[in-house]
């Protein structure tokens, strides 16, 4: 094994501009190889954030009531009503005691208690619809990041204060500790004061989102019981739909994954993941390439020496391993090279969590540096096999007399 390696080095040696070139196109395939696992993992956490970054990764409800006939008898003539729905809204009843159940729930990060309803924000002549969210006072980070979107006062919601879009305040001229009417469709209404004022970049949410401490919602849309719905963040949102599953089996409620609610970002998300997965096996496949026609060459030019040493009684496997082991050096050294490459170039590149527009979001720790080096070895090793095979098939006479 060790004179086999030794010949192998030497005929790498021997010809050090073609083995340069050859290591320079494998470490050039390997940094594409990091450099598209490293792009392709940034765009998809920045897609992530930027969308799902304020949105539940699993969302529980229950199904609404059917509501009652308002004439049930069949005798006589009755004069029916056309009510303007069938069903009734009833909610989430007893949610703070389902909540302990959920959070042990395997895979359950967060979990959150909403009131989802609309209303009219008043000041002076001005009015805006809205739509109105009552939290958690210890939850209101939970699933939207708001300490990240937070421009001016706190995050404080407690009484009678309220959270609001840069928007929405700039439109009604508020800003922290102003005054502002909410008026519900029941005709309740309530005086609140701004407690802060954050800016998410999603203009629905920035124009037309207002948000409450959940006692004051329940009192302000009559739920004394009840919640909209449970929104749950989960440790892997990828992991979404059997985390559904598990909550629906244990629960009984309607358990609906991203997935399902944000389906075009899901199949967006797959659709970039097999992209970057056919580019990197093109890179692959350039490195296959390369090395086996190079290998092929080599063999051509040393038919000779080959023929030399089978007739001094070198076997077929011996021919095999100095071959193989010559397409193992290459890419063992193509990929570190190339890793090493990937390294320099794209680390002092911007963060995909500082990127701004018009920057690729780069992320060095997708750019599967390990993998990178052990395909390049695998393809490499393939990719030997068959000029090996062919030169230790030569014929020893045939080979000398040329």
């Amino acid at each position: 094994m060790r004179y086999g390696l030794k010949i192998a080095i030497r005929y790498l040696t021997s010809n050090l501009f073609q083995t340069g070139l050859l290591v320079f196109g494998v470490a050039t395939a390997v940094f594409i190889f990091i450099f598209m696992s490293a792009l392709i993992g940034g765009l998809a956490d920045l897609m992530v954030n930027n969308t799902l970054g304020s949105l539940a990764h699993v969302t529980i409800t229950t199904d609404d009531r059917d509501l009652p006939l308002l004439a049930p008898s069949s005798e006589g003539t009755v004069l029916l009503a056309r009510q303007k729905s069938t069903r009734v809204e009833v909610g989430i009843l007893n949610a703070a005691q389902l909540l302990s159940v959920i959070e042990k729930i395997q895979g359950v990060a967060h979990t959150s208690l909403h009131i989802n309803e609309g209303a009219v924000l008043l000041r002076g002549e001005r009015t805006r619809q809205v739509s109105v969210t009552g939290l958690e006072p210890d939850r209101v980070t939970a699933i939207v990041p708001f300490d990240t979107y937070l421009l001016q006062g706190s995050l404080a919601l407690t009484g009678d204060g309220v959270l609001i879009g840069a928007t929405l305040a700039q439109e009604l001229s508020l800003s922290v500790g102003g005054r502002v009417t909410m008026r519900t469709n029941s005709g309740n209404t309530i005086a609140l004061h701004v407690t802060g004022i954050f800016s998410s970049g999603m203009g629905q949410v920035d124009s037309a989102s207002a948000f409450l401490d959940i006692g004051t919602a329940r009192s302000l849309f009559d739920k004394p019981n009840a919640v909209s719905r449970i929104e749950v963040k989960l440790d892997d949102l990828y992991d979404a739909d059997r985390v559904a599953e598990r909550i629906n089996a244990t629960t009984g409620l309607n358990a609906e994954p991203w997935t399902s609610s944000a389906k075009q970002l899901y199949d967006g998300l797959k659709a970039q993941s097999n992209t970057g997965l056919i580019l990197k096996t093109f890179a692959l496949i350039t490195i296959v390439i390369g090395i086996a026609s190079s290998l092929m060459l080599s063999t051509y030019r040393r038919r000779p020496e080959i023929g030399i040493m089978r007739a001094m009684g070198a076997p077929q496997g011996f021919i095999l391993f100095v071959f193989v082991s010559q397409g193992v050096i290459i890419g063992l050294v193509g990929g570190v090279f190339g890793s090493i490459l990937g390294l320099v170039v794209l680390t002092p590149l911007t963060p995909t969590g500082e990127v701004q527009p018009g920057q690729l979001p780069i992320d060095v720790a997708q750019g599967s540096l390990g993998l990178a080096i052990a395909l390049t070895a695998i393809a490499a090793t393939l990719a030997a096999i068959l000029p090996a095979r062919a030169a230790s098939r030569i014929d020893p006479v045939e080979a000398i007399g040329q």
